[in-house]
């Protein structure tokens, strides 16, 4: 680089030429300028006038110092010169006396160095012959250092010369001590209270005295193993006596302790010496080494896992959540802070066991949302069968008080169980970070395995009463229809709450995260739940009323019955129970049915009916067995005709539901009424219960004209069984009607 050349413009540079600045202010400035500049010019050199007395008031002392100073010097060098000139005679003087010991001691140097160089043979033949008592001694003091020091010192000697008949003893003696000395030093390799300095000096030692370094490792290898089987087993005995934080703090503060310690021992004394000039081949027993403190830890570890995997499989107590993810993450630390193998990750081991433990715990929490949906339902089936709902108004109360208060149990219940498992994934734990067990903790145990997998549970139990009703008479079919109501709740508020709360809670979001299972899968099960337990409560009730029409119809004796004068009493219980049915169906389900009210039309329709009844007595009572043959046959064509499905699917409203109950019922009614024969009064007893049924059961179906349908068939199938066909006065029947 170029050196900058002076300014000789600069009013603070050395090179400052006054001329060429006057001439280039005067050039470029005015007068007013120019005196302008003048004034500050000479303000400027006031100021450093001023600055220049200020600095030299304040140095004074310095100065008046500096000139002191100067004047001892003068006077101390004066004294130098003459100390100066006396070292330089006393140093004349020393030469010329060692010239005269150099030539006075000149003949007997040579002398000298034998006598010297005896007394050194003298010395180590001396060393030689004290070895051994020296060797002893330094075995008893435990100064294994001297004694190892203090062999090499002699090593070459005595394995040059040790074939002499006066060193043989020594040699001998030698080896003997040194063998005991390689024993002390293997000692502390099995010896629990050695330190990591010890090891590594005994290491040290035997290497120095020729041991195999391949022998060495496998040696000290083999104790520690039997060390840490130790801790393995005080900690197997500690499993069922402590807690899993006690049990985790052990195994940390213990095995893992030692199991770091030898470790680093073995890392010091055979993988990172700072010399191998004592190991043959240091480079192949480097990997040698590495490979099997590798497989030793590998082992080790191994066991420690399995020993913390079996203590957290006999956690049971779900209560304690909070405990165990603490414990958890102690354990989790602990592992990932240690880098104890090259080759093997033993974070994913360790996270692994935390996802097993997380898998665990909502397994045990998904019991318990079981156990808790089956406790519900069993006093629910309890209180069910008490004689607290015999009454309509207690009925009402209780039966709706139950449905809210289950649903809300479990729903409660849910939630308590989501907020327990939220402390796997707080930021403060260090596991929950990871995003191997995050997601699979999530997703698939608490979204999938525990939420979902409940729900389906709780749809799988509920249709399991359907099987159950055939085989347990003691099961209340309005457990059915409860049960039916649950799941159509559920699925229409509690199913999607439920997930919501859950994706919240444990951060998952569903457009993401492939292969969940969605709100509308679930819905659809509840659905199909609720329609299968309603289809069965219909066909239930439906056989319970038909069991009473059968027993009624197959019981009496048909050709030897009175003239009737009352309706049958199994009628007045079939209206009774269907009547108690609609109640208890309309806790639960609204009425969207369309059937009719009480009315003048349908007063007429039932007068109409009992008229046409009369004429169809007349002709009834003409017609031969072939054309009753043939009516039959033109009526039944007539009931396929309109399509009356008896088992069809229900709607969830109470009107769908007493008609399906009806359907089953009459039907039943026609079959067993085709069975039987009939006389005249029997068949007139027909008549009455028919019109006592039609007089009541049409309000709880929406189309009254399905029971008047099949109450004719029932009336018709009577006539065309009866020996006597004559049917009694529609009047007549309605007197009876009334006053049964």
């Amino acid at each position: 680089m170029t050196e900058k050349k002076p300014n000789p413009l600069d009013l603070n540079s050395s090179n400052f030429n006054p001329n060429m600045y006057l001439d280039k202010l005067f050039k470029e400035s005015n007068l007013k300028q120019i005196m302008d500049h003048e004034s500050e010019i000479v303000k400027d050199t006031q100021t450093l006038h001023s600055d220049m007395q200020t600095l030299v008031y304040e140095n004074y002392n310095k100065f008046i110092s500096a000139t002191d100073t100067i004047k001892k010097m003068k006077v101390d060098f004066k004294k130098m010169e003459t100390e100066m000139d006396l070292l330089a005679s006393n140093m004349a003087s020393i030469t010329s006396f060692s010239d005269q010991i150099n030539s006075t001691l000149r003949g007997t140097r040579t002398q000298i160095n034998k006598l010297s160089g005896v007394h050194t043979l003298l010395q180590r033949l001396q060393f030689l012959f004290k070895l051994p008592t020296s060797l002893k001694s330094r075995m008893e003091e435990k100064s294994y250092i001297e004694a190892v020091h203090d062999y090499l010192h002699a090593q070459r000697v005595l394995e040059q010369y040790g074939n002499l008949p006066s060193l043989q003893g020594i040699k001998s003696d030698c080896e003997t001590i040194l063998v005991e000395l390689k024993k002390e030093l293997r000692k502390h390799f099995s010896d629990p209270q050695a330190s990591a300095k010890e090891l590594t000096e005994s290491v040290d030692l035997l290497l120095q005295l020729n041991e195999p370094a391949s022998e060495l490792c496998s040696e000290f290898l083999v104790c520690a193993e039997k060390r840490l089987s130790d801790q393995l087993v005080l900690l197997k005995d500690q499993s069922e006596q402590r807690d899993i934080t006690e049990f985790i703090d052990l195994g940390c503060s213990g095995f893992l302790s030692d199991l770091c310690l030898v470790v680093a021992s073995f890392d010091d004394m055979f993988i990172n010496r700072n010399t191998n000039e004592n190991i043959e081949n240091s480079d192949i027993f480097e990997n040698f080494a590495a490979t099997e403190l590798n497989n030793f830890v590998k082992q080790n570890m191994q066991k420690y896992f399995e020993l913390v995997q079996s203590k957290v499989d006999l956690e049971q107590d779900v209560g304690d959540t909070g405990i165990l993810v603490q414990a958890l993450d102690r354990f989790y630390r602990r592992i990932e802070s240690n880098t104890l193998c090259r080759d093997v990750d033993f974070s994913a081991v360790a996270t692994d066991i935390v996802i097993n433990a997380g898998r665990k715990q909502c397994k045990a929490h998904l019991q318990i949302l079981k156990m808790h949906f089956a406790d519900s339902v069993t006093k629910i089936r309890q209180s069910l069968t008490t004689p607290k709902l015999v009454s309509q108004e207690d009925s009402s109360k209780n039966l709706n008080e139950l449905l809210s208060s289950l649903i809300l149990s479990i729903v409660e219940k849910i939630k308590g169980v989501l907020q327990d498992l939220v402390v796997f994934i707080q930021p403060e734990i260090n596991f929950a970070q990871k995003p191997q067990f995050k997601d699979s903790f999530c997703v698939d145990n608490v979204r999938e395995g525990l939420i979902v997998c409940f729900m389906h549970h709780l749809t799988a139990t509920a249709r399991s009463y359907c099987a159950k009703v055939a085989s347990d008479l003691k099961i209340p079919p309005t457990l059915l229809l409860l049960l039916s109501k649950l799941c159509l709740d559920f699925q229409s508020g509690s199913v999607g709450f439920l997930l919501s709360q859950t994706d919240e809670l444990f951060q998952i979001n569903p457009a993401q995260s492939a292969g969940l299972t969605n709100e509308y899968e679930i819905s659809m099960t509840m659905q199909e739940s609720a329609q299968e337990l309603l289809n069965y409560f219909v066909r239930i009730q439906g056989l319970n009323v038909s069991q009473m029409l059968r027993k009624s119809v197959e019981t009496r004796d048909w050709l030897h019955t009175i003239e009737p004068r009352t309706v049958r009493a199994v009628m007045k219980r079939v209206v009774e129970d269907i009547s108690a049915i609609d109640a208890t169906v309309a806790l639960l389900y609204e009425d969207q049915g369309t059937n009719t009210e009480h009315s003048s039309d349908s007063s007429r329709k039932t007068h109409s009916i009992s008229v046409s009844r009369h004429q169809y007595r007349s002709n009834w009572s003409s017609l031969t067995p072939n054309h009753l043959d043939s009516a039959l046959v033109s009526n039944m064509h007539k009931l396929f005709s309109e399509r009356i499905e008896i088992f069809s699917t229900v709607e969830f409203n109470k009107i769908s539901i007493l008609t399906g109950i009806i359907k089953i019922s009459l039907k039943t009614f026609m079959e067993c009424v085709r069975l039987k024969t009939f006389s005249k009064y029997g068949l007139q007893q027909i008549q009455v219960d028919t019109h006592y049924l039609q007089l009541y059961l049409w309000r709880f179906v929406a189309d009254e004209n399905l029971v008047h349908f099949l109450l004719d068939e029932i009336l018709g199938s009577a006539v065309h069984r009866c020996l006597e066909p004559i049917l009694m006065e529609p009047s007549v029947v309605d007197i009876i009607c009334e006053r049964g």
